[in-house]
């Protein structure tokens, strides 16, 4: 099965993509608020729904999304038609290393999409140059809530380097020019939201589709999923989303 169409039908329920609440995000924009007519900027979109949210937030703004998910752009795209926002979104099929923008933006968004620039200090260069000076960018990044065990490891294909602890966190962003504003810690109830709602998502579809070829496969694929989380990282793994400034 295409990857990156599991990931969309896993992201179904919570097309966040990120284990943040409704709430929370809402909380995040407002403290990242700037101006009625912000240019926006979603790397990593997905099916964009921060973006929108977002735009909910400034009335004149526009927003860009950036994801190589064909997939999860036409979800995007069917999204911002449905909520009126279609003329206010403009979706870019393309690696967001290369996207090269029309100007600078109030608002940068990068959550859970490090990894496209190899970690968070890469994420801050590049997404960095996207803002606009007085601008924000919000960053949602793992950490390690406590040492991560063997099945973690494991089970995220990771190693113990590849994330820190919340201070540590906090320091790579102030080591690389910029200060957080504000912040939310995903609590185990966030969490468990988007857990179950990623291993749900793709499992029902699985069952709702018993003779597509890659029904199995995506059976496969969530038990592994759910074995790993459960199993592993649940409790290990936090989720910091940054509202951050330039010093």
């Amino acid at each position: 099965m295409d990857r990156q169409r599991l990931s969309s039908i896993a992201h179904s329920h919570h097309p966040i993509a990120a284990p943040v609440s409704g709430v929370n995000v809402n909380r995040l924009l407002r403290r990242a608020d700037r101006r009625p007519a912000a240019r926006i900027l979603d790397l990593g979109c997905g099916q964009a729904a921060w973006a929108m949210q977002a735009l909910a937030h400034y009335p004149d703004g526009h927003a860009d999304g950036v994801d190589t998910s064909a997939y999860a752009l036409e979800h995007a795209a069917a999204a911002a038609e449905a909520r009126g926002l279609a003329d206010r979104l403009t979706l870019h099929e393309r690696d967001a290393r290369g996207y090269v923008p029309d100007g600078d933006y109030d608002l940068v968004l990068c959550v859970g999409s490090t990894h496209i620039f190899g970690g968070v200090t890469g994420t801050l260069r590049a997404a960095g140059r996207h803002v606009h000076p007085d601008g924000i960018l919000v960053l949602g990044e793992g950490f390690w809530q406590a040492p991560p065990t063997p099945a973690a490891l494991t089970a995220l294909d990771a190693e113990p380097t590849d994330h820190t602890d919340l201070a540590g966190l906090v320091d790579v962003v102030e080591q690389a020019g910029w200060t957080p504003v504000y912040a939310h810690v995903s609590d185990a109830a966030e969490w468990d939201n988007y857990e179950w709602s990623w291993v749900g998502s793709l499992t029902e579809w699985a069952l709702d589709n018993p003779g597509h070829p890659d029904a199995a496969d995506a059976l496969a694929v969530a038990r592994d999923h759910r074995d790993g989380w459960l199993r592993g990282y649940r409790d290990l793994l936090g989720f910091a989303t940054l509202v951050l400034r330039r010093v």
